[in-house]
């Protein structure tokens, strides 16, 4: 009788390892939190990807004045 209850106690205590176990947790807030970022870059293009689009050309175009069509610095 004693050897049943230290058997059905190791399968209890297994059990309850099994579902406190933490193991994996990691990898599914990571998976979460790059889930949430990329949300939040799609939406960021989305609102403003014309104002950006703007921007990043007049920036190149004045990095473009900064240099003559032979590659040399405009003086």
């Amino acid at each position: 009788m004693a050897s049943l209850m230290v058997s059905m106690m190791a399968f209890v205590a297994s059990v309850k390892d099994r579902f406190s176990s933490e193991k994996g947790a990691t990898a599914t807030e990571y998976a979460l939190l790059v889930g949430l970022i990329a949300l939040v870059l799609v939406a960021g293009v989305g609102i403003f990807g014309t104002a950006l689009n703007t921007w990043f050309t007049n920036l190149g175009g004045t990095v473009g004045g900064w240099v003559t069509k032979t590659g040399t610095p405009a003086t």
